[in-house]
C-alpha cells in the first residue's frame, strides 16, 4: 500500500481498528482517545468530531491543532519500519500513533507511552 491510500483512508475506520487492537489486550476506548489526544492535541471532543465526520487519515495529522513536541521521543519499529527513520513527515505521525497503540496493547503502563 502506498503512501497515499493510507492517507486517503477514512479517520474513523482507522480509529475503530486502533480502538479494536486496545481492546482486544483489555484497554479501553479513554486510553486509547488519551494516546491519540497527546500526540496529536485534539481535545476529546474535537477527536470524536474527528472520528464521526469524513476525515481522511491524512488530513487527521495534517490538521492536528498542537503536536506533542515529545513524540520525537517516540522510538521503535512497527511493521518492520523503524519509525524514527520514516522520511515522509506525515507518514512518521502515523507511524507514531501506531507504535503507541502497539505498547498500548503490549500493557505499557500509560506514564511511559505518553513519554513522562
Amino acid at each position: 500500500m502506498n503512501n497515499d491510500k493510507v492517507f486517503q483512508m477514512d479517520f474513523g475506520k482507522v480509529y475503530g481498528l486502533l480502538l479494536d487492537k486496545a481492546a482486544r489486550k483489555g484497554r479501553t476506548k479513554a486510553e486509547v482517545d488519551e494516546v491519540i489526544c497527546w500526540l496529536t492535541g485534539y481535545s476529546p471532543e474535537q477527536l470524536e468530531t474527528s472520528r464521526s465526520a469524513a476525515v481522511c487519515y491524512g488530513d487527521f495529522f495534517r490538521n492536528a491543532p498542537q503536536p506533542n513536541p515529545n513524540r520525537a521521543l517516540i522510538k521503535g519499529v512497527v511493521c518492520g519500519v523503524r519509525v524514527e527513520e520514516v522520511e515522509d513527515p506525515l507518514m512518521r505521525e502515523i507511524r507514531y500513533l501506531d507504535k503507541l497503540i502497539d505498547e498500548l496493547a503490549k500493557g505499557k503502563p500509560m506514564e511511559k507511552i505518553l513519554r513522562k
